[in-house]
């Protein structure tokens, strides 16, 4: 069916195609919220953050449009994107399931190269499932459930130390890793599995119209030669909207990774007072960092719904930018914030940029792409979120440790500013859809 109108697909069956996303999300959540108190158990310092995180963008730049490029040419009994989803879920699964095991820094960093790894393998294809099996139409409402199943499975995710904590769970592993991250983690990676497996079992896919000539251009394009040459060519014949977009995803994500990176460490130490890393006040802080990142995530699952009628109304553009801007403030609000259930209510703006970054850029962004090259051109557009986040991660040590002192609440503050800046740069985009 390619090249013809997509029919209508009912709420239920965008929503079976989108659960998957549910579970992507938990892994990432869980890592988000956690890595960095984890690194700090294992003995790292916090300058010493950022490079540790460089697994992430640095594998989502690399694997996600080759992936994107394979699945675009890829056709078996699973389909095209399916293959990937279910290959990357066993993976990040397993990645997830030791990580809570790792004795040593050194072991917890590589097990973060393999799940981001993974986690890109999965997450990469679902961009472009959405364009494959929806008609423009329904777009943004494809990209919105997928936004409301990130915000369900990061709320749960990152909660859920803090719910075991309640529960009664309590102890550390042997290299000091509480074993309630242990138990989250190990509980992620069945959920990420089942979640993805759902998709599979539910979903189909389009056969291409023409099976033959699809199979010849697949013959013409074999190869990792040929991938990457399907990647520069698609570089070189990038559309004006998504140079434009490119843009505001570079200043829009490095405000994200400055948040994800010290957050958590910002609340233990500014909110809750806590210096030692080894105590159970900074124990405490670590974990209601994770709560704050629930609550953007429950706002975000809350509100993605409410994102499509409004764009209709005021349009995609206006959407993203006072998004942005009303996150980019409640990261800036942090600096006066010394309460922990204060603190709570400057998620309420991240939660709201959240969802539209998830959805809004993609919406804008399929209306601009040819459908035979989806999958290259979502993996490509990629770059622009993991290049200010491997720039971040390979330069901010010296910035961390002689500019900010150390001091982690001063990098969540350049996070809200980056946020208001991408929201000023929205302007510039043509919105083609």
């Amino acid at each position: 069916m390619e090249g013809t109108v997509r029919p209508r697909l009912s709420f239920w069956q965008i929503w079976n195609m989108s659960f998957g996303f549910f579970g992507i999300q938990f892994g990432w959540a869980l890592q988000q919220a956690n890595m960095s108190a984890i690194y700090e158990k294992l003995g790292a310092e916090p300058d010493k953050i950022p490079i540790l995180w460089l697994a992430a963008p640095m594998t989502g730049f690399i694997i996600q449009p080759i992936i994107g490029s394979m699945s675009d040419r890829t056709w078996n009994r699973l389909g095209r994107r399916r293959p990937y989803f279910l290959f990357g879920a066993i993976l990040a699964s397993i990645a997830l399931y030791f990580m809570p095991f790792s004795p040593t820094l050194l072991a917890a960093a590589s097990l973060l190269w393999i799940l981001d790894a993974s986690i890109n393998v999965s997450m990469e294809p679902f961009r472009a499932f959405v364009a494959d099996k929806l008609n423009p139409e329904q777009h943004t409402t494809g990209f919105v459930m997928q936004s409301f199943f990130i915000g369900v499975g990061a709320s749960v995710a990152s909660a859920l130390p803090y719910i075991l904590r309640h529960l009664g769970v309590t102890g550390t592993t042997e290299s000091g890793i509480p074993l309630t991250v242990k138990y989250s983690f190990m509980s992620g990676a069945v959920i990420y599995f089942l979640a993805v497996l759902w998709t599979v079992a539910t979903s189909k896919e389009y056969p291409p119209e023409d099976m033959e000539e699809f199979q010849r251009k697949k013959a013409e394009k074999n190869g990792i030669m040929a991938i990457f040459k399907e990647i520069f060519s698609a570089i070189h014949d990038i559309p004006q909207t998504m140079k434009q977009l490119a843009v505001v995803q570079v200043a829009t994500w490095l405000g994200l990774f400055c948040m994800w990176m010290f957050f958590g460490l910002t609340t233990a130490r500014h909110v809750f007072g806590a210096t030692d890393t080894k105590s159970t006040l900074y124990n405490q802080g670590t974990e209601w960092g994770g709560v704050c990142f629930s609550v953007y995530s429950i706002v975000c699952f809350a509100i993605s719904f409410l994102l499509p009628p409004l764009a209709a109304k005021i349009g995609k553009k206006k959407v993203h930018s006072i998004s942005l801007v009303l996150g980019g403030i409640g990261l800036l609000s942090v600096y006066f914030i010394h309460n922990q259930y204060v603190l709570l209510l400057t998620m309420v703006g991240v939660g709201i940029a959240w969802a539209s970054i998830l959805s809004m850029p993609y919406a804008i962004l399929a209306g601009a792409l040819p459908s035979e090259r989806m999958g290259v051109y979502m993996g490509i557009f990629n770059f622009f979120i993991v290049i200010p986040e491997i720039l971040a991660a390979l330069t901010f040590q010296p910035i961390v440790k002689h500019v900010f002192n150390n001091n982690p609440l001063y990098v969540v503050m350049l996070g809200g500013a980056c946020l208001i800046v991408a929201a000023l740069l929205v302007g510039r985009v043509q919105d083609k859809s």
